[in-house]
């Protein structure tokens, strides 16, 4: 497992910015460098490798830095009793005014850098920093809220055993718009087939995925906006290693499927954030790596 001790102090950096920010603006963010590095690379600046490896995934926006940092901050902060939940990855933390606050997301960001180097070193076929994201969430939910990576189903769910896990309340729901099957299958065809011809005419499987990841700064501000980074990325990996766009509409869909598996699995009952998104884009990137 190589380390970058520069890296590695840097994280708890990132870790910080993560939790100040609020865990979902830090990873919008991570989308406009994305961008922007993909952006200076179509001019064919030597910068824009760095902009993408070092800015969008390192120390700084890494999504397993500093929007992992935030959600553990936001479930820190959630134990404590200050307002505001374990879910609210949206919330920039500063304003409660808790450097321990903070200081949890900076731990955080150095916990993702040490996981995120130890599934390289590993040769592990995932995406490593979407799998460091939801490990880190099920750490931070232990650590900090009791409760273990499925959550805790009401009592009125326990006698339908742990199929009452996958039953969908009004709140106990990730994206109510983007829950039922015949949506996910649309939006998953529709975002796949887009992505999919991105990564085959661009030859940059990651464009989409910024400007899925960008997108989200709408999510802010309305209500009902479409999560699509999950579908985005496994299409646009998968039309980029068959050179076939349907097969990018095909892991869209898989990754739409995907995203709400588990956050049936993981989210609906749980206390905090274990990020439905990152868990897709673990396992669809597995399935293309290991089959494609």
């Amino acid at each position: 497992m190589a380390i970058d001790v520069s890296a590695l102090v840097a994280s708890f950096g990132g870790g910080v910015v993560g939790a100040a920010l609020g865990g979902l603006p830090a990873f919008i963010l991570t989308g406009f460098a994305v961008l922007a590095g993909v952006a200076a690379g179509f001019f064919g600046q030597p910068q824009a490798a760095a902009i993408v490896n070092s800015v969008a995934f390192g120390p700084f926006l890494g999504p397993h830095i500093a929007f992992a940092g935030g959600v553990a901050a936001a479930a820190y902060a959630a134990r404590k009793g200050l307002d505001v939940t374990g879910k609210d990855i949206g919330v920039p933390l500063t304003k409660f005014n808790d450097p321990g606050v903070l200081f949890v997301g900076g731990v955080f960001g150095v916990l993702g850098y040490l996981l995120n180097a130890l599934w390289v070193g590993m040769g592990l076929k995932t995406d490593t920093v979407a799998f460091t994201v939801a490990v880190s969430a099920i750490i931070a939910r232990a650590v900090f809220l009791g409760d273990g990576p499925f959550g805790s189903l009401p009592a009125e769910m326990k006698d339908k055993g742990f199929g009452g896990r996958f039953v969908v309340t009004e709140g106990h729901c990730w994206l109510p718009w983007q829950k039922d099957f015949g949506q996910l299958v649309v939006l998953g065809l529709g975002f796949g087939l887009a992505a999919g011809i991105l990564a085959v005419t661009t030859g940059q499987p990651v464009l989409a995925f910024g400007i899925s990841a960008a997108s989200l700064v709408f999510l802010e501000f309305t209500p009902g906006f479409p999560v699509t980074h999950h579908i985005t990325l496994p299409a646009a990996l998968a039309a980029a290693a068959t050179n076939s766009v349907i097969m990018g509409g095909v892991f869209g869909i898989l990754g739409a499927l995907f995203g709400e598996f588990f956050a049936r699995l993981f989210y609906n009952y749980g206390k905090n954030h274990i990020d439905p998104p990152a868990c897709a884009i673990a396992l669809a990137t597995t399935i293309i790596l290991l089959f494609l």
